[in-house]
């Protein structure tokens, strides 16, 4: 068995995905774990950095990141607490970054939210996760087509534009659905629209609530900034926060407009029950003359009227006929009110 291929179980083993080495002016080159905990160890280059993407659902990961790397002890907490909004707050000597991106199929529309924490210092980021994110693979897929990147928060920057992407093309997608039951509804052409979007608005809530960047930890990290970020990481990262914060606009936009589209659909459905129940009162008010006379004339009892008259069962249906003309002058007058 040669070196690479021992590396590259090694690297399965502690549950890293993949690792990649900067260094300033170089294209990233991937590592494994035993060439990053070197690389951290004894740095040839002080600005060379390091980034590693672990597995969480690997059984090892988590014993191996406390063991080997010197990360703050509320990173580890928030592996396992139950808020998962995103944010970004700086935490010791490090930055505590939580990135939640949709995860979706091109063919339907999915309520899945992958959760993504990163922990970035000066030479490193590490990233967690349980379930692929998208962003993520756009992410790495820049940096093995020789993007380059200054700092690793200039990767956590990348990694906020790539996750304002994601969204953006979900949205387009979701923008194309909305068009279409909205020309339903122009064409009088409805089906089962309201679940449809029922569906997408309870989606993009649940997208709001944890896309949606908390605003007291950028404030807090921006105004108190570690000493080793760069002003031109800082600039960086105040702008990918902005685009998320636009994206984060336009679907709350996405979400009012579903919203009257579900209103007017409704107010539709209620308009045709509406007549639906008129038609019903009509006929029977047009068939409460008949039914009366019926009655009447239907008892077993003696000294009913026009029994021997020859013209009594015209004389009949002349005020049948009337009494229903009558009603139904009344009922079509009240339909012209309303």
């Amino acid at each position: 068995m040669n070196q690479s291929i021992a590396r590259s179980q090694e690297s399965d083993i502690f549950g890293l995905l993949y690792g990649f080495r900067f260094r300033p002016g170089e294209p990233a080159r991937e590592v494994d774990s035993a060439t990053a905990l070197e690389c951290l160890s004894n740095p040839a280059d002080p600005v060379e950095f390091i980034w590693l993407h672990l597995n969480l659902a690997h059984a090892s990961c988590e014993r191996w990141v406390k063991t080997h790397l010197e990360l703050p002890d509320e990173f580890l907490e928030a592996l396992h607490e139950g808020s998962r909004s995103t944010r970004i707050e700086h935490v010791d000597s490090a930055l505590l970054a939580v990135v939640n991106d949709v995860v979706f199929d091109f063919n339907r529309v999915s309520t899945d939210i992958a959760t993504l924490w990163v922990c970035v210092r000066s030479n490193l980021m590490i990233s967690a996760r349980h379930q692929p994110l998208r962003s993520v693979d756009k992410l790495r897929s820049s940096v093995q087509h020789g993007e380059l990147f200054r700092s690793p928060l200039e990767l956590l920057a990348h990694l906020l534009r790539d996750q304002s992407e994601v969204l953006a093309q979900f949205m387009r997608r979701t923008s194309i659905s909305v068009d279409k039951i909205e020309d339903q509804l122009l064409s009088q052409r409805l089906s089962n629209n309201r679940t449809e979007l029922g569906a997408m608005r309870r989606v993009l809530v649940r997208l709001q609530r944890l896309l949606a960047l908390e605003p007291g930890s950028l404030l807090r990290l921006l105004h108190r900034p570690p000493h080793w970020l760069l002003e031109d990481d800082l600039q960086e990262l105040r702008q990918s926060t902005e685009e998320s914060a636009l994206v984060i606009s336009d679907l709350t936009a996405l979400g009012e407009r579903i919203k009257l589209l579900q209103e007017e659909i409704a107010a539709n459905l209620n308009e045709q029950s509406s007549r639906t129940l008129f038609t019903l009162t009509v006929v029977t008010v047009l068939a409460l003359p008949i039914n009366i006379v019926a009655g009447f004339f239907g008892m077993n009892v003696g000294g009913i009227p026009l029994s021997t008259d020859p013209h009594g069962f015209w004389i009949l249906v002349a005020l049948v006929a009337s009494f229903t003309f009558i009603a139904g002058r009344w009922a079509f007058r009240k339909s012209r009110d309303y």
